[in-house]
């Protein structure tokens, strides 16, 4: 029988993690822009309808907006989606004008658009730098022992292929295993997959083709995930302490495997490796929320961590309506030494939005229909 935490926890998890990872995005665009003197006339933390909010001094607008699925940081001057410069703004007096965003040189609003994804970048960072100084790195209690295999999983596929316990496993598909997450960044994500898994035995090297276990494994919520499998143990582990700036290297190193993952998971559901159905949306990221939130501050805290890199990787994502899609448009500029037209920009994102739109439609849907109540 799966568990399953009040509904109140699902809300009060979705706005507990939305809520921040939106503010400090925003707050990146505008503290940056804010940093070249550009002039913010709204920081919107949801889109539609105003809540509540007040005008600073400087005349920004901070509100809250009935729509929790984003927000909005609207530059002086930056009045379209493309940031194309108009009439109205060719009128400004100069004084005024030199502090909106389309008078900035391209380098300073490549800076204020990149802000953003880099601040939920650095949130990560921060909160898995903070784990590894308050618990410590991983380590076996025999480095030696880091890729030998100690022991086997029920119906193993290595045991099946020939691997023995005490083989010492040096290379899968002849890329070199120097320690035991090197082999499970190799088959985690990969279930199904055929491979060649070389030991060394007794002084020998020897080569064992095998398929990876294809793998649907449920958590104590009732998610399933999709995994590869070799079922081999190695040898226990203990926490190291470490300092912060040994943290920080390991911060940084598991950031960049989550990415790959990332990046895997998505191109394998683009060929058909994996099925659209894992794809997520709102109604998951809140569903998560609420079971992480269940199981304590500190499964929360690195749900928010996996969560900010996602929502920087997805506004890098080469696609007009996000950071992405600016940067990419500067980039075209800086090769063309002059903007792309007006037109073909506002195509792009036409285009871009209405992409956006549907995989939202879509991944909601998706999610709807991946809920117990609807037989998921």
């Amino acid at each position: 029988m799966f568990e399953s935490p009040p509904f109140w926890m699902y809300a009060v998890g979705f706005l507990l993690l939305l809520g921040p990872l939106i503010t400090v995005h925003e707050l990146g665009h505008y503290l940056v822009g804010r940093w070249f003197g550009v002039k913010a006339d709204t920081f919107s933390v949801g889109f539609g309808k105003e809540l509540v909010g007040y005008t600073d001094r400087r005349g920004t607008r901070w509100k809250l907006s009935a729509l929790p699925l984003g927000g909005y940081v609207q530059f002086a001057g930056d009045m379209s989606p493309t940031s194309q410069p108009d009439a109205a703004w060719r009128a400004l007096p100069e004084e005024e004008r030199k502090h909106t965003f389309p008078a900035q040189a391209m380098w300073k609003r490549s800076l204020i658009v990149l802000a953003g994804p880099v601040t939920n970048l650095l949130v990560a960072l921060a909160i898995f730098t903070a784990f590894f100084v308050f618990i410590g790195r991983p380590v076996l209690v025999d480095p030696a022992d880091s890729t030998l295999v100690h022991r086997f999983a029920k119906e193993s596929v290595a045991e099946q292929a020939g691997i023995e316990i005490g083989d010492r496993i040096v290379a899968i598909d002849g890329e070199r295993v120097a320690e035991f997450d090197d082999l499970t960044g190799k088959v985690v994500m990969y279930p199904g997959k055929d491979v060649v898994l070389t030991v060394e035995r007794t002084g020998r090297r020897l080569d064992f083709p095998l398929t990876l276990a294809d793998v649907v494994e449920r958590d104590r919520f009732g998610n399933s995930s999709r995994v590869g499998r070799l079922g081999v143990y190695s040898a226990p582990f203990d926490y190291e302490p470490v300092g912060i700036g040994s943290a920080m290297v390991l911060s940084g190193e598991h950031s960049v495997a989550l990415v790959r993952m990332m990046v895997t998971g998505i191109g394998q559901i683009i060929t058909g490796e994996r099925s659209v159905r894992e794809l997520g949306g709102p109604v998951k990221i809140a569903k998560f929320s609420g079971e992480q939130l269940s199981l304590g501050p500190i499964a929360f805290v690195n749900f928010v961590a996996l969560i900010s890199i996602n929502l920087a990787f997805i506004n890098l994502l080469p696609i007009p309506a996000l950071d992405g899609g600016h940067l990419a448009f500067y980039a075209a500029e800086a090769v063309r030494r002059k903007p792309l037209g007006p037109r073909s920009q506002e195509w792009a994102f036409r285009t871009g939005i209405a992409l956006v739109l549907a995989l939202m439609l879509f991944v909601t849907i998706n999610d709807i229909a991946s809920l117990p109540w609807f037989g998921g």
